[in-house]
């Protein structure tokens, strides 16, 4: 086949790249806003297009060809292509009305990045924000959020990072629940404590008894990867977990002896996107106010 005659159609190869991505249509179609029948159309019409199988169909599995596997770069490439461009484009204009994603883990969206919000649209009523609050880290370079809030710093040489002031944790929980633990005068009395653990790893352990609180299986009877769910446990009284510091003095009670966390806090977006009016003004505001709401700032 002659594919320099071909009347290429992003649309199809953006479907076959989803697809693959995903491994089935269902979700290749949520992914891309779509129904399952117009995606599924949209994917055949590429292979008819290109004369090739892309997918060996097995009921409700997809499994790419070779000919799909060795598309599957180009694919890639040509979606990086149309982010550059997109990316560009934003860079270009001065307009200040538009829209705004900006990722945080789910505490910092819930505690920190509200202030923030309120300021920047009583002074620019204009720009719509959308807020995804997730632990895990979203992908800035394709165009997944326009601005992040993460705790290490991003090595993508395509994206741009200003280190804020470091924040602090401590460990906190309901003051009936301390009490109930009777005196805390040595760092040893903890150890009859229940904590609230992450996951089932070994991170939390490892550094309580760095502090020299030794812990056992028994030490963490609840795990949760969810900050909101731990802390909402931390105030019913299940078990002390470790926060922010400023919220965590404003709502819960202070474990004695324990020493606090430093983090660091990082600021980042991607470089092109650097040049948008909009997204400088919200970069801005939120270099300006988190050292204000940060642990750092605040603690005595």
């Amino acid at each position: 086949m002659d594919f320099t005659h071909v009347s290429f159609d992003w649309s199809r190869a953006r479907a076959f790249l989803a697809t693959a991505e995903t491994g089935s249509l269902s979700a290749a179609a949520r992914e891309l806003g779509l129904t399952q029948p117009t995606l599924g159309r949209q994917v055949a019409a590429l292979e008819e297009e290109l004369g090739l199988l892309l997918f060996d169909r097995t009921g409700r599995s997809l499994v790419l060809t070779p000919a799909g596997r060795a598309l599957l770069p180009r694919a890639r490439a040509m979606a990086e292509a149309a982010l550059a461009f997109s990316r560009s484009a934003a860079g270009l204009t001065d307009e200040i009305d538009g829209k705004v994603v900006i990722t945080a883990s789910e505490f910092y969206a819930a505690f920190r990045l509200p202030p923030i919000i309120a300021r920047l649209q009583r002074l620019h009523p204009g720009i719509q924000v959308e807020i995804r609050a997730d632990n895990d880290i979203s992908d800035l370079a394709r165009r997944e959020a326009d601005i992040a809030l993460r705790n290490t710093r991003p090595d993508n040489p395509e994206l741009v990072a200003k280190r804020l002031p470091d924040d602090e944790g401590r460990f906190y929980g309901s003051a009936d629940y301390i009490a109930s633990l009777g005196p805390i005068e040595r760092l040893e009395d903890l150890s009859r404590a229940r904590f609230l653990a992450w996951d089932s790893d070994e991170a939390l352990p490892r550094l309580l008894q760095g502090f020299g609180v030794a812990t056992t299986a028994e030490s963490f009877p609840l795990a949760t990867r969810n900050h909101l769910v731990q802390w909402q446990l931390c105030g019913a009284g299940l078990g002390l977990g470790a926060f922010a510091t400023p919220e965590g003095d404003r709502h819960l009670t202070r474990v004695p002896l324990l020493p606090a966390i430093p983090f660091p806090v990082w600021l980042v977006a991607h470089k092109d996107l650097a040049h948008s009016r909009r997204l400088r003004i919200t970069w801005d505001l939120i270099a300006a106010m988190m050292p204000q709401l940060s642990a750092a700032s605040s603690s005595a």
